[in-house]
Formats: C-alpha cells, structure tokens, sequence
C-alpha cells in the first residue's frame, strides 16, 4: 500500500520560515510529478509547487521568490522550503505524488496534510 506522509509543519512568526517533508512509502514501480497544495478554511484546495522526476519545477504565482520545492528521488521525498511567511500562507499543506502501483496504471496519492499557521 502506497502512502505518503508530510512532516514539518507548525506555528510561525510572519517573515520565519518552515521546511516541509513528504515521505512516499510502500511498494510501487515509479514516482512522476510530485507537488504540493494548500487549504486554507472556507477555500478550495490550490497547487503550491510542483516538480517532474526530471527537476523541473512550477510554483503558484503567491509562492514565487518565497517557496522552494526540491526532491530526494533516490528517497522518494519532496521537500518545501517555506520562507517569508505571510498570515494568508496559513493553511493545510497536502503532499501530492502521481505514482505508479504494482498492480495497476498511474495513480494521484495524497498525504493527510500538514499545518502551516503563520501568526504574531
């Protein structure tokens, strides 16, 4: 059974910094785009960051200058480097890979989340 668990999350001044981690465990033959996204209450879930097995990475317009996405592939982690935290970056990050099981095709896997609070 594939699972993915984040890690890092937590309660941060505005301007501190947070770096998140996504651990993919399990049996499976391969791990393609990887990415992040956030809830915040009462919005719809939004892509945060995203990077290919290759390294190649797309980043929301609110993330851009400030959040850094990187992968550990021989690890099957992904990381988010959080930096410059604004209130409005509160949210549950959810880690999100496209992966491909033992016994079937390619599959969206999704993390339970991990809380971002950014407050003076």
């Amino acid at each position: 059974q594939v699972r993915l668990v984040e890690s890092g999350g937590g309660l941060v001044h505005p301007g501190g910094s947070l770096r998140l981690s996504c651990k993919t465990s399990g049996s499976f033959i391969n791990i393609a785009a990887m990415g992040w996204y956030r809830q915040a209450p009462g919005k719809q879930r939004e892509l945060v960051a995203a990077i290919t097995s290759g390294g190649s990475t797309n980043y929301a317009d609110s993330a851009k200058g400030r959040f850094t996405i990187s992968r550990d592939n021989a690890k099957n982690m992904v990381f988010l480097q959080l930096n410059s935290l604004k209130p409005e970056d509160t949210a549950i990050y959810l880690c999100n890979a496209r992966i491909l099981p033992l016994k079937s095709g390619w599959e969206d896997y999704w993390g339970q989340g991990t809380q971002v609070t950014v407050s003076s």
